[in-house]
């Protein structure tokens, strides 16, 4: 069957997906005996669109899946959507126009549930057009009854394992979204600040404490200097009067004060950072709380009550200047700590949340990440670095509507905590209740208001997808993941894992960067952000992941791949209608020469793929295809093609459907559209198997290994490459006839191939002499 003129990828793109879908050509088959690689799948959060990003990384770990399909596994890639977070429940609170606090909590995840449940097919559908080859007859959410029932059932192993506990402690809070949240949703911003110079009295002497927080001076609890700083020597022990609020507090030393930073001298508020945490807790100071939940000022703050922080800050300024206290305020720019989700300056509050212990662990932890293949390798020093400087256990408990509810009651009497039963899970503990009484005899009991951080339920995402053991156990084989989410989702992950089973997650985990326009981070601020869709649209899928796989500054590349791919095979098939494949009983050197190159980028290919390194992979398959099939190869057989010897043609038919098959699995996938739409129009019926992405991955024949028909044949591109190169020169047609002289050494190592020089130069003749070429 000859291909249609033109590749139209809208309609086989569409066509192929469809296709697909309708005969589960990628569903896990769990009776199969084939070895197993399974993928530990990102979830994307139902919140728009897919994002560039999406498509960036999901094409890689897509990459893999289908390699790993080619090569026998039975690959297990479920898809699931992250659907429990708080942008998910803002979501929710605009589509429907309603506040989850304002009804119950079961109303508002049913809600959710349902809304989810009508959105995400068409959020999913971008990764059935980017060609995603993930069971999507098995998809779970985050949210579902099944993520529920295992992140409590992991809450309650731990517990049980006392590797959870509850305490009212400094926490780091959002006042925007109002929740604690863990060091992993920190982002560092540079803001522009002021370093104000305020003026303490101790006695009638003056003391300066610079300060970029000057609205917490009403939590301050004490001034520390260092023991090293002869200025303060004589002030230690002494008492501060802190300005505008009139109080005493002590000066204290402790070497922890920056000499040189500001005026060396510090004031401890509760709390200002992570430092004054410490030495409330050392010093055993006096708390101050001036700030509510919601980032207001209260009444410990005097006249400044019911002010935001901001506000606050500007109004004590502004009277520390109208009373003499400010010497001087100096603009700076410096690192603040904000919630990653909303952009909020973080406070820290002393609230009761819920902790799973880390900083015991952090040895061990680092160690379990040793034990994983990292790709690239370099990011495995990330992971290193991360746990190093972690400074807090994990808290977990969240103060929102739409989250997995702890699986925990209080007892109305004595307060003691009750978990749940494993087996009646999942439950919520504000409309179900416990079994039994109280240890104090008491039946009635208080449910737990709080719920899980989503990344308590995400880093299960092995136990969700595997149902806690049903379907294999951990390792998985791989986690595709971005870089941006090391903290988070692969530490979470590898915890949970070595607490519940003391085993790591993965055998692999493959990193994927951020995705570069022209060199530089695509983001909205910057205004060079490209829709997937826009481009599914104008290139097609195989064109974004072509992209995707190299880099590429321009998907344009792709797409030419695709055309250049399109027009070689229909060249071939279209000389190949007659072809039985029959081996012939002697070969041409050149098609020697070819499958002896096509090897070394198999074993090439194969090698890089099981480094995870697609984009080597797809870059040296592309030079094979564009420069030694397309340019050379195809030239050099057209005339034994077209017709003449027969024993020749064959040759050079059994190398040109040999070369195409193999270039076309390789290409898979990265473009498998238009591989199995070839596939389909000619292949099939000669390989007899249904889909090129069930074939067999190409395999490494050593006997095409010889370096002398290799050196023949690049010999001979060399000198085609020159006498290409002086019709080019001279103007000419690559047509026109030329008479060729060839060094004695060359013209006898090329003699059995100087029939095929002849025709591919459209040479007269071929002589031996001095080098030379000439027209007729």
């Amino acid at each position: 069957m000859d291909l249609p003129k033109e590749y139209n990828f809208k309609e086989v793109e569409k066509k192929w997906q469809k296709r697909w879908g309708k005969d589960k050509l990628y569903k896990f088959d769990p009776k199969s005996q084939k070895k197993i690689f399974s993928i530990d799948t990102p979830p994307p959060t139902v919140s728009g669109n897919m994002h560039i990003g999406h498509a960036f990384s999901y094409a890689h770990e897509d990459f893999i899946a289908r390699f790993k399909r080619m090569n026998g596994y039975n690959v297990w890639y479920p898809f699931g959507t992250d659907d429990n977070g708080l942008p998910t429940e803002r979501l929710i609170e605009k589509i429907k126009s309603v506040k989850a606090k304002d009804i119950r909590r079961d109303e508002f995840i049913k809600l959710c549930s349902k809304t989810l449940k009508d959105i995400r097919p068409d959020f999913i559908d971008d990764w059935i057009k980017l060609g995603m080859s993930c069971d999507f007859t098995e998809i779970y959410s985050t949210i579902d009854e099944q993520s529920r029932k295992i992140s409590q059932k992991s809450f309650i192993d731990l517990h049980k394992k006392k590797l959870i506990y509850q305490e009212e402690t400094p926490v780091s809070w959002c006042t925007t979204c109002n929740t604690a949240i863990a060091q992993a949703e920190f982002e560092n911003r540079k803001l522009n600040s002021h370093f104000n110079d305020v003026v303490f009295l101790v006695g009638t002497k003056e003391i300066l404490i610079s300060t970029t927080r000057p609205e917490l001076l009403p939590a301050c609890v004490a001034v520390f200097v260092n023991p090293k700083d002869k200025r303060y020597n004589k002030l230690a022990g002494e008492k501060a009067k802190v300005p505008l609020f009139d109080y005493y507090v002590p000066i204290l030393k402790d070497e922890r004060v920056d000499i040189n930073k500001g005026s060396g001298a510090v004031m401890c508020c509760t709390f200002g950072d992570m430092v004054d945490v410490e030495w409330w807790r050392e010093y055993k100071l006096p708390l101050k709380v001036t700030i509510t939940k919601d980032g207001l000022m209260n009444n410990e703050a005097g006249n400044y009550e019911g002010l935001t922080i901001k506000k606050a800050r500007h109004k004590i300024i502004e009277d520390l200047e109208t009373n003499g206290l400010l010497k001087e305020k100096r603009q700076i720019t410096h690192n603040v700590n904000v919630h990653d989700k909303c952009g909020t300056e973080l406070e820290i509050l002393k609230t009761k949340q819920w902790y799973i212990r880390i900083m015991d662990n952090k040895k061990k932890l680092i160690e379990q990440g040793k034990k994983i293949k990292w790709h690239p390798e370099y990011m495995l020093k990330r992971y290193i670095n991360w746990v190093e400087n972690l400074q807090w256990d994990w808290c977990i408990s969240r103060q929102r509507f739409f989250g997995v509810p702890f699986p925990v009651w209080y007892c109305k009497k004595c307060n003691e905590v009750k978990i749940a039963e494993e087996k009646d899970l999942p439950i919520d503990p504000l409309y179900d209740k416990p079994k039994g009484r109280c240890n104090c005899g008491c039946s009635e009991f208080v449910g737990e208001n709080d719920v899980m951080d989503t990344w308590a339920t995400s880093s299960v995402t092995p136990q969700i997808v595997l149902d806690w053991d049903k379907k294999g156990k951990v390792p998985m084989s791989l986690r595709p993941q971005g870089h941006d989410i090391i903290r988070t989702w692969a530490f979470y992950t590898i915890v949970k894992s070595y607490y519940h089973f003391n085993e790591v997650p993965w055998k692999d985990i493959m990193i994927s960067g951020f995705v570069t326009l022209q060199g530089e981070k695509m983001s909205k601020s910057k205004g060079n952000v490209i829709n997937p869709q826009d481009i599914f649209e104008k290139y097609g899928a195989d064109a974004l992941r072509f992209w995707s796989a190299s880099m590429e500054k321009e998907v344009q590349a792709g797409l030419r791949t695709i055309i250049k791919l399109w027009n070689a095979s229909k060249f071939s098939i279209m000389n190949l209608q007659d072809y039985k494949l029959e081996k012939p009983k002697k070969m041409e050197v050149i098609d020697k020469w070819i499958l002896g190159k096509l090897n070394k980028v198999i074993n090439e290919s194969m090698e890089f793929f099981n480094k995870f390194d697609y984009s080597k992979n797809k870059m040296e398959v592309e030079r094979f295809f564009w420069n030694t099939f397309c340019d050379n190869y195809l030239e050099i057989i057209k005339n034994r093609l077209y017709g003449g010897d027969k024993i020749k043609r064959l040759s050079a038919q059994y190398g040109l459907y040999t070369t195409l098959l193999n270039i076309m699995k390789m290409f898979a996938p990265i473009m498998p559209h238009i591989t199995e739409e070839i596939w389909n129009l000619y292949f099939k019926d000669k390989e007899k198997v249904e889909s090129i992405h069930t074939s067999e991955w190409p395999i490494y024949d050593k006997k095409f290994e010889d370096g002398n028909i290799e050196e023949i044949g690049d010999k001979f591109v060399e000198i085609l490459g020159k006498i290409r190169q002086f019709k080019t020169s001279n103007k000419i047609s690559l047509k026109t006839e030329v008479s060729l002289t060839l060094e004695k050494k060359e013209y006898n190592l090329l003699k059995e191939a100087l029939a095929d020089l002849k025709a591919v130069a459209n040479a007269r003749e071929i002589k031996e002499g001095k080098f030379n070429i000439t027209l007729c």
